[in-house]
């Protein structure tokens, strides 16, 4: 799992602050691509049962991404985040 993480720091990905979330900024070309993106990134969510803190302002998706149960980052975390960043190449 270290080293998924240090592959998404590599991506744009950090640790927060207190060190149990990771977290990004991911900034599209207007609100329509940010809103399609969050739909898309919304689905992959739900089906792995793990849900983002997550807000928008017009182009810009800020992203935290922790499992509250373990009070920590976890393998479901990695898989979203890995999920939101190959959506977001697309």
């Amino acid at each position: 799992m270290i080293e998924d993480l240090e592959n998404l720091t590599k991506n744009g990905w950090e640790k927060s602050a207190d060190g149990v979330a990771i977290k990004k900024t991911f900034i599209f070309p207007d609100f329509i691509e940010a809103l399609g993106w969050m739909v898309k990134a919304g689905v992959c969510a739900e089906k792995l049962n793990h849900h983002p803190e997550w807000s928008n302002v017009y182009k810009t998706v800020d992203v935290l991404l922790t499992t509250h149960d373990e009070g920590s980052i976890t393998i479901l975390d990695i898989k979203l985040a890995k999920k939101m960043d190959k959506l977001y190449e697309s």
